[in-house]
């Protein structure tokens, strides 16, 4: 099968809308945990917070597989959510990359809301802003450093492959997404579909770069 011709497959567009459910899914849901304790991070002093910063930065390059197989062992039915029946569905990915993506976002949005905390912090607390009300105002403030936070956590979601390809087990029509399936159908020789899905995957991949770089140069 030709490149091309992938194109206007069933499975070609099975694959690549499974990619994004799963991806976009966990974005929003690294975004709902790492955004507020980004900001959090940034507002509040409290013993134990420059070693959460630490953790926050160093798991930036948590290894994928160590995720993968961590969850592997935490949802297989000797593990201790093994009866929740999560492994190998889309959910079980899902939690793979917001566990890769919440670093990130937190991370970023860390030193997205350091700068404005300290020119505007002393003015939201002569208004009477509370802290929490001030977390939701820096975070409009500093909107489009924060966007490229989210951004990037996208990027590492829809690039993910061994922690999904772990937990997620590459099922055919259920856990099968861009990333895993350009490594087996490379593996059985059908180039003209792993092509055609590693096209799609750049252009997805370039275009969240570019906005989360555009919306920086901006902040």
């Amino acid at each position: 099968m030709g490149t091309w011709t992938v194109f206007r497959t069933a499975e070609f567009a099975q694959i690549v809308a499974l990619s994004l459910i799963v991806s976009l899914s966990a974005t929003a849901v690294a975004s709902v945990i790492g955004l507020p304790c980004g900001a959090a991070l940034a507002i509040f002093r409290f013993p134990g917070r420059r070693l959460l910063i630490l953790l926050a930065n160093a798991f930036l390059g948590l290894p994928p597989v160590v995720v993968g197989l961590t969850l592997y062992l935490i949802l297989s039915r000797s593990g201790p959510l093994g009866s929740l029946g999560l492994l190998f569905t889309p959910s079980a990915m899902v939690i793979a990359q917001v566990l890769l993506a919440t670093p990130i976002i937190t991370a970023l949005t860390h030193r997205a809301i350091e700068a404005p905390w300290h020119e505007y912090g002393g003015a939201l607390r002569v208004d009477g802003a509370t802290r929490s009300r001030s977390i939701q105002m820096l975070l409009a403030i500093a909107r489009p450093a924060v966007l490229t936070a989210v951004l990037a956590g996208f990027g590492r979601t829809i690039s993910e492959v061994g922690a999904v390809l772990i937990a997620g087990g590459n099922i055919a029509g259920y856990t099968r997404i861009m990333t895993t399936a350009i490594v087996l159908k490379t593996s059985e020789g059908e180039l003209g579909l792993a092509l055609g899905l590693g096209l799609v995957l750049i252009g997805i991949s370039i275009a969240a770069s570019a906005g989360a770089f555009v919306l920086w140069e901006r902040s």
